[in-house]
């Protein structure tokens, strides 16, 4: 229980989340490219720069910063969840042993489902207000009219119903495996690496790091664009089965999606995806890292746990 409750837990968990705000609002502009690419299918407009142009000519010059508070609110959340219980589990698991591969990937998994239970209602809260206003080509979206997070939170339950707020929990629980197969192809170019030299330079580093987060999120991006398309809400959905986030809907949706814009349809706002996660997971773990060995060295504790 100690563990749990642990100073050591609390500073990776504050760390983590500030690394994440920081990342996240530097390179704010590029997810919100991303969520209109994957919410309005009608839009021409295929890659980041255009989408980003025609957003500030259209809606004005702080429109991809629209809904940049809640987003933030969330990520705060999410990531303070995710690292206290990440570091809690290993406490109590490892317990002052080397940890091993295995192990990570269990608690990560772990970590990653508590994280989706909790904070899928922020979640879904959030992307609706960040495409609140937008100008959108697809003429079967509804607009909302939300005053602010709690003003959002009260229509959907009134409106919707409380499940409302768990949208995408299902395909948010599948995405648990993107950290799972970005430490899968980290280690196995880590290990081909170490095959021809003796050390691995930070550059090296950075290079595998997001080769590998670019596999992992090129693999779950199709489930990534329905997690959005179901926490926005305001599209048709199989009327047989109006559950949002259940296995019938996730199938329905990409098979819609397929059908209407082919396979590459799935992969629609990748590219700013793909730079967001890339640059935005490097800003985060650096700023992560710096400001969890500067707290621990005021403090005058020990960083016990290296990764």
């Amino acid at each position: 229980m100690a563990s749990v409750l642990s100073y050591e837990s609390l500073v990776h968990a504050v760390a983590g989340a500030v690394g994440s705000v920081t990342a996240m609002t530097v390179f704010f502009p590029l997810d919100t490219a991303r969520l209109r690419l994957q919410v309005d299918e009608k839009r021409k407009s295929k890659t980041t720069h255009m989408v980003l142009l025609e957003i500030i000519k259209e809606e004005g010059l702080l429109a991809p910063y629209r809904g940049w508070f809640p987003v933030i609110s969330s990520l705060c959340c999410s990531n303070f969840v995710y690292f206290y219980t990440f570091n809690s589990l290993k406490a109590v698991w490892v317990k002052g042993q080397r940890s091993t591969t295995g192990k990570d990937l269990v608690v990560g998994f772990v970590a990653g489902v508590v994280n989706v239970l909790l904070t899928t209602p922020l979640w879904v809260v959030n992307t609706r207000l960040k495409l609140q206003g937008a100008k959108f080509r697809n003429e079967d979206i509804v607009p909302t009219n939300y005053k602010g997070i709690i003003d959002a939170f009260h229509q959907i339950i009134r409106d919707e119903g409380i499940l409302a707020l768990w949208n995408g929990t299902f395909p948010s629980l599948l995405l648990v495996f993107n950290p799972a197969i970005q430490f899968m192809f980290y280690e196995g170019l880590k290990r081909q690496l170490l095959k021809k030299r003796m050390k691995l330079s930070s550059l090296d580093v950075f290079i595998i790091g997001a080769i590998s987060k670019a596999i992992a999120t090129t693999v779950t991006y199709p489930m990534q664009t329905v997690q959005s398309i179901l926490r926005f809400g305001h599209h048709r959905l199989n009327p047989e089965n109006r559950t949002l986030g259940s296995l019938r809907n996730v199938l329905y949706l990409l098979h819609q999606r397929v059908k209407r814009f082919g396979i590459m349809g799935l992969y629609k706002g990748l590219e700013a995806k793909l730079l967001q996660t890339v640059l935005t997971a490097a800003l985060m773990f650096l700023v992560y890292e710096k400001l969890t060995a500067a707290t621990f060295t005021v403090m005058g504790l020990k960083n016990v746990r290296k990764r």
